[in-house]
């Protein structure tokens, strides 16, 4: 069947827009992207700073994020990215305990049993309860809608998880994957993650790193890649209305399209998708959200030959080298990633210094003879849902009641929390959905 006359309009130039236009483009449908900012990448974007690249935030995935590693191929990113041969943490902590939890050769769910044994950070006992927690949670249905009314901190207590080992286990992963603190985690998300990412296949967690700015990973390359498939990219173009047809009004223009796919946040996509095509909106845009505050520090001298590592017991979370990817040719630059970062978004700048500076110092002892050179920091408000009781009842399908008109981002209901592949997964579903409205032929790209 020949293409549709009038292009998809696409509303949002995020992960999920990025993925929903290439695999259109793909199946031989022509594409428009409308994106109200002057670059593409959505959340995951990256700028200039007297001459350093740096990314809004540390965005890393793992070898399970099947779609968002599909997407990187058709952007020509894999080459742009490290993805570890063996899931491998280093575990740091201000009085200079260390810890390392690394995937032994083994079949999942065996192969992180050594590692749990072996964690110096926790009492052999909460080794112990650590295994049988890990057992319970496996046998857990993530979908299980009960599962959606229970918080994470509560389940674990119940199974015998101390606070020493939800600080030094639990949160480390729980808080980096669904920006809440356990017990205002849902337990559903929180089972997925865990069961996909480390009770599942031996190298599902395996996490992959990029090494070039996001900008260039994302914005740059899929411009491109959207305009090799046939499409076009609009930025700096804000959508005002969604109408029946379905069109798009840019600028007080009506735009007509064969279908429309809003990629937005939830908080504009409610604003824009009309009530006739939604009657949920007012539920879904009901979602809370979670912030995530970067902190970035630049020194005069390495501190650290770490790439990466989690920190346990110190406003540091997530520490990672960025001095290759930012560009910089003498010192090092660290970012730290902080979610569920409520305690520090409207905080001054001067006062995050005065509490992450001596952090990092505690950490990296070299740290204490370097110069600070560079101190900034950057703040996503709104950087994911918040992924706490009840809100995956709140999280919309990707059909609406006008045909033709789909929603795509990590907020619907895509099986996964809000994340990068559950972005990519979303814009793969959407695309389906309008292929099928327009009787077009596969969709590539879908994960599997």
């Amino acid at each position: 069947m020949s293409a549709p006359a009038a292009p998809v309009a696409i509303v949002g130039g995020g992960l999920a827009g990025i993925a929903a236009a290439l695999a259109l483009g793909e199946a031989g449908c022509p594409v428009t992207v409308y994106e109200a900012r002057p670059r593409l990448g959505g959340a995951a974007h990256s700028f200039r700073r007297d001459g350093l690249a740096v990314d809004n935030g540390q965005h890393v995935f793992l070898r399970c994020c099947t779609a968002y590693r599909g997407l990187l191929d058709r952007l020509d990113g894999s080459r742009r990215v490290r993805l570890q041969d063996r899931f491998d943490v280093p575990v740091l902590t201000p009085d200079g305990r260390t810890g390392r939890l690394r995937r032994a050769a083994l079949p999942g769910p065996l192969h992180l049993l050594p590692a749990l044994a072996t964690y110096s950070l926790l009492r052999p006992a909460d080794r112990a309860r650590a295994v049988r927690g890990s057992l319970a949670l496996r046998r857990l249905d993530p979908a299980d809608p009960a599962l959606d009314q229970i918080d994470l901190g509560s389940w674990l207590a119940a199974h015998g998880q101390r606070a020493a080992a939800r600080q030094a286990l639990w949160e480390l992963f729980a808080v980096a994957a669904l920006n809440v603190g356990a017990d205002e985690a849902a337990l559903g998300p929180a089972a997925m993650v865990f069961q996909t990412a480390l009770l599942g296949r031996a190298d599902a967690a395996d996490i992959g790193v990029p090494f070039v700015p996001l900008g260039e990973l994302h914005s740059t390359a899929a411009e491109a890649a959207i305009v090799k498939s046939g499409g076009r990219v609009r930025l700096s173009a804000r959508v005002e209305a969604v109408e029946p047809g379905p069109a798009i009004v840019v600028k007080g223009t009506r735009i007509e399209a064969s279908a429309v796919i809003m990629a937005t946040p939830h908080e504009q996509a409610a604003k824009l998708v009309p009530e006739q095509a939604a009657p949920d909106r007012a539920r879904w845009s009901g979602l809370d959200a979670s912030p995530i505050v970067n902190v970035h520090v630049v020194y005069d001298r390495p501190v650290t030959r770490l790439p990466f590592a989690a920190v346990v017991g110190s406003p540091v979370q997530w520490v990672f080298d960025k001095t290759a990817a930012g560009g910089l040719d003498e010192g090092q630059y660290l970012t730290v990633s902080v979610s569920a970062a409520h305690q520090w978004i409207d905080t001054s700048v001067s006062r995050v210094r005065a509490e992450f500076v001596p952090a990092l110092e505690r950490l990296f002892p070299e740290a204490s003879r370097a110069r600070v050179t560079d101190f900034f920091v950057t703040r996503e408000r709104r950087a994911t849902f918040r992924q706490a009781p009840g809100s995956g009842a709140l999280r919309p399908a990707a059909a609406t009641r006008w045909p033709g008109l789909c929603l795509a981002g990590a907020w619907t209901d895509t099986g996964w929390p809000d994340t990068m592949e559950g972005a990519v997964r979303s814009g793969l579903h959407a695309a389906r959905l309008v292929r099928r409205h327009l009787g077009l032929g596969h969709v590539n790209g879908s994960p599997s």
